[in-house]
């Protein structure tokens, strides 16, 4: 019987390393490693600012298209379209940068959410334009560039957010593997009958 005192000291001892790995765990499946995807999102990023710069229909650019400036509202540009551009800005751009930034899976889900509706109101947004009142223009270079950006970084961060989900799921699984292991041994500790002490003592 000396020596159940000092099985349960290493028995919280093995526990409190345990809870230790356990939160390490819990932080690691938070996050995200891009890796070289992340170098390809960055540069859609890029490419979707610069398409801002690009004529949205006609004379109008992705910019104007934003706060309804510089001939917009001439050109017929529709809430589709506004729409389509606010969503680009945001969640293709904002929060991917974010995301690659602080490498949290949430953040990077946001971006992937918020870039599949984005990408179809770009779907939309082409569409309205083809089928604009006769006399105005139709979808413009940037218009085009920044609907297709969207659909790749939609595909990236897609592939980024369902590996990570992979992993979280194995290893919650692990997990409860584990805990359940813990409490069956646990049990048959309890279960088991206590030595007897040597003759003599």
């Amino acid at each position: 019987m000396s020596g159940r005192p000092d099985d349960a000291g290493q028995h919280g001892d093995f526990e409190a390393y345990r809870a230790d790995i356990e939160a390490a765990e819990r932080r690691v499946a938070s996050e995200i490693d891009p890796g070289g995807r992340g170098l390809v999102v960055a540069i859609c990023v890029f490419v979707l600012l610069a398409s801002f710069l690009a004529p949205h229909t006609g004379a109008v650019r992705g910019w104007d298209v934003l706060f309804a400036a510089n001939g917009a509202d001439e050109a017929l540009v529709s809430l589709p379209s506004r729409l389509f551009m606010w969503l680009a800005l945001l969640f293709g751009v904002g929060f991917s940068m974010l995301a690659l930034l602080l490498r949290r899976w949430a953040v990077a889900w946001v971006a992937l959410a918020g870039s599949a509706v984005g990408s179809v109101a770009g779907l939309l947004a082409v569409w309205s334009r083809q089928t604009v009142a006769a006399g105005h223009p139709g979808p413009g270079f940037g218009l085009i560039l920044a609907w297709i950006t969207l659909i790749v970084l939609t595909f990236h961060w897609a592939r980024l957010v369902w590996s990570r989900t992979a992993v979280q799921l194995a290893a919650e699984e692990q997990r409860r593997r584990n805990t359940a292991q813990r409490q069956v041994l646990g049990l048959l500790d309890e279960l088991k009958p206590p030595e007897d002490p040597p003759p003599g003592e």
